[in-house]
């Protein structure tokens, strides 16, 4: 079975990204996430996550196309 929820450590390893930086995501609402658990665990879909890495190569894409590189 596909794992359906990812830890934030387990965004920073696929992502190559600091703590910081996946926290970020999730709290500015970037990354969609969810809290579980007594501790409010933070969990993104694998699918929101792909969702997130699609959304930023089309942002590098028009980047690039309007000459920002």
């Amino acid at each position: 079975m596909t794992q359906r929820f990812l830890t934030l450590a387990e965004v920073q390893e696929v992502l190559s990204i600091s703590s910081p930086q996946a926290y970020a995501l999730v709290r500015t609402g970037e990354l969609p996430a969810i809290q579980v658990g007594g501790r409010g665990q933070w969990r993104v879909e694998t699918s929101e996550l792909e969702a997130y890495i699609s959304r930023q190569y089309e942002a590098t894409r028009a980047k690039i196309a309007a000459g920002h590189d």
